[in-house]
């Protein structure tokens, strides 16, 4: 299994990071199988699995569940969890209990948050007690009212000097790589090389130190993706293509037949 010093390695020695977001046993055990570096386990569960129109209703309770199946699925994969909306933002005490039940109770290598300067305090207060943190900058879902929906973030000078500091801070703070997600890949770029620590983008670009996406996204559940989503597989028309075989096999009477029946 990887561990946050094998992150800083690949960064020195240029290579890439591949990391999948995923929310379940089955998923994560094929991950594994086909040596993904690293598994996140996302409160994008909301969206993704749940329904939800945003990562906002996802509860501790619910990611520890979640993560609890993953690592099953993935035994020897680094695997990160994000940590929920309120989780952390309330006081940074309660941020670390919030954190060590994660840890405990998930056996993850590592915990998310989202947010730059006004969480430095947090950050350290979780690092110094041996918690891990990824760090996760531009388009912030837990924060999407506050940026008027899911856009594009760093275009105007000011907000990419502000991108810019918030991830020197956050490798200050001693998290030890840093998500960034839907920036112009210029940013992106200039971020990734002004840091020690690895960035992992999603709809940044490809000179970060490694990608992510969702998935449900590049095997092609759903009808509509963003941009920065590449479709490697048609998966909910296959999915479907197999129901509607097996609905007309059953009114057929042709399935089950003797090699699926007991004689």
């Amino acid at each position: 299994m990887k561990t946050i010093l094998d992150f800083l390695k690949v960064k020195r020695e240029n290579k890439k990071i591949t990391m999948i977001s995923t929310y379940d046993y089955w998923s994560a055990l094929i991950c594994e199988e086909v040596g993904i570096d690293c598994i996140l386990v996302g409160d994008s569960l909301g969206m993704v699995v749940q329904g939800q129109d945003s990562t906002l209703p996802v509860s501790l309770d619910e990611i520890i569940y979640h993560a609890k199946a993953v690592r099953r699925g993935a035994p020897n994969t680094f695997i990160v969890v994000d940590m929920p909306f309120l989780t952390y933002q309330v006081n940074k005490e309660e941020a670390l209990k919030n954190a060590g039940r994660i840890m405990q109770e998930t056996g993850a290598n590592a915990v998310k948050l989202e947010g730059g300067e006004e969480i430095l305090e947090t950050v350290e207060k979780l690092v110094k007690s041996g918690i891990p943190v990824m760090g996760h900058l531009g388009l912030t879902p837990q924060s999407v009212h506050a940026l008027g929906g899911y856009k594009v973030q760093g275009k105007t000078k000011e907000k990419q000097e502000k991108l810019k500091r918030d991830a020197k801070l956050l490798q200050d703070a001693g998290v030890f790589s840093i998500v960034l997600e839907a920036i112009p890949k210029s940013l992106a770029e200039d971020i990734t090389n002004s840091l020690e620590i690895p960035t992992i983008g999603i709809g940044a670009g490809n000179k970060t130190d490694g990608q992510v996406l969702v998935f449900h996204d590049l095997l092609g559940f759903f009808d509509k993706s963003p941009k920065f989503v590449k479709r490697y597989l048609e998966g909910k028309k296959l999915f479907k293509d197999a129901i509607s075989q097996f609905i007309k096999e059953v009114e057929e009477e042709t399935f089950p037949d003797e090699k699926h029946t007991y004689l």
